[in-house]
């Protein structure tokens, strides 16, 4: 059977009521994300007016990248939002130890992408596509596929970062949970978690074929 717990959470006292102090919660969450869209947004931009100017360039540099690792990471980072939506379900709902474990499954599926990440980093390096003096690239585009992988590395970098960011957070709430913090009375911590945590997800759909899949 399924462990039930009930969680009495304190309202903050520049607020009315809970439902109050939620909603100012999530709405300072949705303004963070809408920032962070328009930095990504800034960044996806400007990778697309470089590539409309070296289409070349950047299709032969794009074969450069394992599109099988890119791959395995996206199924990994769908994967880790089906555990992370799993985890609010079974916060709102006040099962203690189901929260825990898909929290902790969240932590280990986002660890196993940037492992994956860190060896396709390791593999530019072996093959010096990493910007700088000691790029190297056979033939004539080589100064727009050094722009390419300058865009590659910071954008994937930056969505790495987050993920950097987000997963000691979760661990967090994963203890938390084993203290029976959350229950049908208060979750707003992992609910916004989770919006943060999708939202990462949701870039990386849009950076794998960016990037992997030019043609």
């Amino acid at each position: 059977m399924a462990e039930l717990v009930s969680v009495d959470h304190p309202v903050a006292h520049h607020f009315e009521d809970a439902a109050q102090q939620r909603e100012a919660s999530s709405l300072g969450m949705w303004v963070f994300l809408v920032t962070e869209v328009m930095f990504f947004g800034g960044l996806f931009t400007v990778y697309a007016v470089y590539r409309a100017l070296y289409p070349a360039a950047f299709q032969a540099a794009s074969h450069h990248l394992d599109v099988l690792l890119g791959t395995f990471n996206t199924a990994v980072l769908i994967g880790s939002s089906l555990t992370m939506a799993l985890a609010v379900w079974a916060s709102q709902t006040g099962r203690r130890r189901a929260t825990m474990g898909f929290l902790l499954a969240t932590m280990a599926l986002g660890t196993v992408f940037l492992g994956v990440k860190a060896v396709e980093y390791a593999h530019k390096f072996a093959e010096h596509h990493v910007p700088g003096p000691s790029f190297h690239w056979e033939g004539p585009l080589a100064g727009p596929a050094q722009l390419f992988y300058s865009l590659y590395f910071a954008m994937t970098g930056l969505h790495a970062l987050h993920m950097i960011i987000g997963i000691p957070i979760i661990l967090g709430l994963a203890v938390y949970a084993w203290k029976g913090r959350y229950g049908p009375e208060w979750s707003t911590p992992v609910e916004l978690t989770g919006l943060y945590w999708h939202f990462v997800d949701i870039v990386w759909i849009f950076l794998f074929p960016f990037l992997y899949l030019i043609h």
